[in-house]
């Protein structure tokens, strides 16, 4: 199997950092960039291109929802990973509309991460298993 290339985008950089080592345990994932916002997301998008962002909602500049939005319009095959902490359904809709590919609460990402990056690369649409449980 090739190289995914992923590009990670959260303005925390613990958060960032914490994503990029988690994903570099995985020989078939690779870490081609990163961005503390949406604006950023996209400049790395065009310059590369990634196979995957991995996009937090919540970010200066240019939301997720709002990036996710632009990738898709521009790259439409560039898959997007929604990771936050927004337990929403309202933002999981706006996520999908917006062409979304996943959404990934942080607080499962531990467990998850892998699994919804699997399942996205088969060209299916994944959801946190605790969406709405709180």
């Amino acid at each position: 199997m090739t190289t995914y290339r992923i590009v990670v985008a959260d303005d925390h950089v613990l958060l960032r950092e914490e994503i990029k080592k988690m994903l570099g345990e995985c020989a078939e994932i690779k870490v081609v960039g990163e961005a503390s916002d949406g604006l950023e997301a996209l400049a790395l998008v065009k310059e590369l291109p990634p196979d995957m962002v991995i996009l937090d909602i919540s970010m200066p500049n240019l939301g997720g929802i709002g990036a996710t939005r632009q990738i898709k319009r521009f790259h439409p095959e560039v898959k997007v990973l929604i990771l936050t902490m927004h337990n929403s359904w309202d933002y999981l809709h706006q996520a999908i509309i917006a062409g979304a590919d996943g959404y990934l609460l942080k607080e499962d990402a531990n467990a998850e991460l892998f699994p919804a990056i699997k399942k996205i690369r088969k060209g299916e649409v994944y959801v946190s298993p605790h969406l709405g449980s709180k």
